[in-house]
Order: C-alpha cells, then sequence, then structure tokens
C-alpha cells in the first residue's frame, strides 16, 4: 500500500519540476549572479577582473544628504553656490543638488550621490500613478462595452486588443509621430476641433507634457489586455442576479455598484497588481519617445540601469540599481496585497 502512495506523492513533484528548473535557471540564478555583482566594479568590457568593493554601489545610489544654508549678505537673501560647498566640505564629496526649498529665511538643497537615480525613481512611481487607473478604467469601460451584447463585438474585441499583440517598438514609433509638434496628428486635431485657438503642443519636448504623453500611449496600448481579463470575470456573474435586480426596480448604476463591483473584487485585484508590474517596468516607451528627456522628466529606473550597465558598461552599478528596484517593488506588492486581503475580509 505504501508504494503507490509515495508514486502519487511524487508525481506533482515530477510535473512541476520542468517549471521549478525553468524559474530556478533564468529567474533566480541571474538575481543571485546580480546580486553578487553589486559588491564589485565589474565592468561590461574589461580586460581586469572585478575587485570587490563592499557596499560601495549601495553608497553612491541611496546616500542621500541635506544643505541648509543661511543668507550670506542681508537685505535680499543670496547664497553660496551649492557646488563651492559640496567641493570643499568633506561631508558632501560627491553629492549633487537634487532638490531645493526655502525655510524661512534659509535655503534647504537636498543632495544625493546619484540625483538621477532618485529622479527616475520619482518619475516611475508618477508614471505609474497616473496609467494604472486611466488603464484599468479604460479596460473595464471596454469590458463592459463588449459584455452588452452589442452587434459586432468580435470586431470591437479584435480591434482593442490588437494593439497588445504589436510591437511596443513599433507602437511607440507611431506614437512619437501622432506626438510631433509640427506634423502630428493629434496637434492637427487640436487645432481644428478648436478653429486654432489650441496651439501646437511639444508633447516630448516639454518636461510637463512628455511623461502624460507616454501615459495615454500606454494606456492605449495595454487596456486590451486587461479588457478580456475584465471581460471574463463579467463573463463569470450569473445573469439572474441582473435579472432580479431590476425587477426589484434597481437602475443600471446600483446594478454596477452592488453587483458588477463586488462580482469583480478578485478580478479588478488581479489586474490591479499586473498592471502596477508592469507600470514599474517602464522602459521601451521611454527609449523610443523621448531617450529619457527632456531634462530627465521621463528617465524611469529601468532605463537607468539600462543606461548604466549596457551602454556605460558599468555592469556592477546597473545590477545594484536593478536589485534595489527590485527590492521596492516587492515590498510595494506585498502592501498592496495585504491592503486587498484586509479589504476583502472586511467586506465578508
Amino acid at each position: 500500500m505504501s508504494a503507490p502512495a509515495d508514486r502519487r506523492g511524487w508525481t506533482p513533484l515530477w510535473f512541476g519540476a520542468p517549471a521549478v528548473l525553468g524559474l530556478g535557471l533564468f529567474v533566480v540564478l541571474p538575481f543571485v549572479m546580480a546580486l553578487i555583482l553589486t559588491f564589485t566594479d565589474q565592468r561590461l568590457v574589461s580586460p581586469a577582473p572585478g575587485a570587490f568593493v563592499g557596499l560601495r554601489n549601495y553608497d553612491r545610489l541611496l546616500s542621500v544628504s541635506a544643505l541648509v544654508q543661511n543668507p550670506v549678505r542681508d537685505g535680499v537673501p543670496v547664497y553660496a553656490r551649492v557646488r563651492s560647498v559640496t567641493r570643499t566640505k568633506r561631508a558632501y564629496l560627491g553629492y549633487r543638488p537634487l532638490a531645493g526649498f526655502g525655510l524661512g529665511r534659509r535655503r534647504v538643497t537636498i543632495l544625493a550621490k546619484d540625483p538621477a537615480f532618485l529622479k527616475a525613481l520619482g518619475n516611475t512611481f508618477a508614471f505609474a500613478v497616473m496609467v494604472v487607473p486611466l488603464q484599468c478604467g479604460v479596460a473595464l469601460g471596454l469590458a463592459l462595452l463588449v459584455n452588452a451584447g452589442l452587434r459586432g463585438q468580435t470586431v470591437f474585441r479584435a480591434v482593442y486588443f490588437s494593439p497588445v499583440v504589436m510591437s511596443m517598438v513599433i507602437v511607440s514609433v507611431v506614437w512619437a509621430f501622432l506626438f510631433d509638434r509640427d506634423l502630428g496628428l493629434i496637434n492637427q486635431a487640436l487645432g481644428a476641433l478648436s478653429c486654432g485657438l489650441i496651439k501646437p503642443i511639444d508633447w516630448l519636448g516639454n518636461p510637463s507634457t512628455a511623461m502624460p504623453a507616454i501615459v495615454i500611449m500606454s494606456a492605449w496600448q495595454g487596456a486590451g489586455f486587461q479588457m478580456l481579463i475584465l471581460l471574463a470575470g463579467l463573463q463569470g456573474i450569473s445573469r439572474e442576479l441582473y435579472d432580479a435586480a431590476r425587477i426589484d426596480g434597481a437602475s443600471p448604476w446600483q446594478c454596477f455598484w452592488h453587483i458588477t463591483v463586488p462580482g469583480l473584487r478578485h478580478t479588478i485585484g488581479f489586474v490591479l497588481v499586473v498592471t502596477t508590474i508592469a507600470a514599474l517596468g517602464l522602459f521601451t516607451q521611454v527609449d523610443v519617445m523621448t531617450g529619457g528627456g527632456p531634462r530627465g522628466a521621463t528617465a524611469t529606473v529601468m532605463f537607468e540601469a539600462v543606461q548604466h550597465g549596457v551602454r556605460e558598461g558599468n555592469i556592477a552599478y546597473g545590477a545594484t540599481i536593478s536589485v534595489v528596484y527590485f527590492a521596492l517593488i516587492t515590498i510595494l506588492i506585498l502592501i498592496q496585497q495585504l491592503m486587498q486581503r484586509r479589504r476583502v475580509g472586511e467586506a465578508a
């Protein structure tokens, strides 16, 4: 009796072994190698072997300080140049200005050894905050339209899913032409609709509009994938619930809020997690459309990792960016999952 039981116990392990092996070879092993590289000064193309440098890469990446300056002249506040301070005072050697603000008559300057990384980190989270609700909202609206049973819904579904299967490079190039200041279709359409009142907008050349332009393109490109997932969730909700609600006199909004949303609770949670992870990995759109500009307004963490690790050949520092960013994303997703489970528990 024990032999068949033992064979049944080993069967799931044998079936799962290929997936576990692939996960170990292509995820766990590269991560461990990247983690080891973070403690070295290894270059991508260098005849010299990498030397152990301890936490130097992490110190360069994460070091932040604050410089508080009093005015050096009465009347109109005049302050010493930040560069002169960072070059002469030992405590600020290697630091560069990241941001600044006034505090009474004092000037406070936030310094960092790698301000580009911290700015890229802020850009990445700003992109995620903008694109996740927009993309998921558009996807939910499309899923509701497809699920309504209108004529031609198969064609409609194919049209909105087609950008998902297209190459992101091609989509980015097309949208770069659409956003062109002089010849772009978007500016021409805005000018025609406003009878010339809206002047051409430099979408990708203005720091205030470059990131929103990438958000619009990314939401358009990825909404079809979330649409299919939400559509599957909608089709799993019993039609009898809607019929009973209509008999009781419920309005369409009440049906949506009290039947559709609770029925899609787990699906929406999954879509939010997947969309957030994809948004935090933003790279291709930035690389093709803006190259991280203008003035670093669209640079992201993945763009900085590729810039340092591949294009500049500093693979150890690029690995450090990737490892730190992986840790931040893991913490963020765990917090998101914890909050979602707590909401589900309270609702139950």
